[in-house]
């Protein structure tokens, strides 16, 4: 199941920031499909925690096709389907490496790996995708503001998940099994 929720999260967030014009809040842009992306970070460590390191990377293999593919049907330029393709690639390998390697609690595991994936993917695809490197949709002066957006979303999403999972116990009934 968490792999169906782990990709089907990628698509939808895809769906969402195409059909939906970004949240504008105060000086900050952010496309709505953050709030996912934010999200597939935490599945992606549930997944890698069921399932190991190695078949993660197989799943994230897979989610990055079913990204690109869906991204490109939905209409963008494949200028941001490379960006998102390159982002993608980039900050689920650090979010599976940090979340590998930290010896800590599960949930400090997931509040950091997905931080540093979420400034990352973040970074990447608003620079080589919507600056004026990439489709020049966001202006230089711009920029800072649609990455922070994202990452204020990306990493309360992070924070959130993690209450969810300390609140409902699923860390220790999951983490023991």
């Amino acid at each position: 199941m968490r792999i169906i929720l782990y990709l089907t999260a990628i698509v939808l967030a895809n769906v969402i920031t195409a059909k939906f014009a970004p949240l504008q809040l105060g000086v900050f842009i952010i496309p709505y499909g953050s709030f996912l992306i934010g999200a597939t970070f935490i599945l992606r460590d549930l997944v890698q925690n069921k399932y190991g390191k190695k078949n993660t990377y197989l799943f994230i293999g897979l989610a990055l096709f079913l990204s690109a593919i869906s991204s490109y049907v939905l209409g963008d330029t494949l200028w941001i389907v490379f960006a998102s393709a390159i982002s993608f690639a980039v900050s689920e390998t650090t979010d599976t490496e940090i979340y590998s390697r930290l010896k800590t609690s599960i949930n400090l595991r997931i509040l950091y790996s997905g931080i540093f994936g979420g400034i990352l993917d973040s970074s990447i695809f608003v620079i080589v995708g919507l600056s004026p490197i990439g489709a020049g949709m966001v202006p230089w002066d711009a920029v800072w503001m649609a990455i922070l957006g994202q990452l204020m979303i990306k990493i309360g999403m992070q924070f959130l998940g993690v209450l969810v999972l300390r609140l409902t116990n699923f860390s220790k009934i999951e983490w023991a099994n």
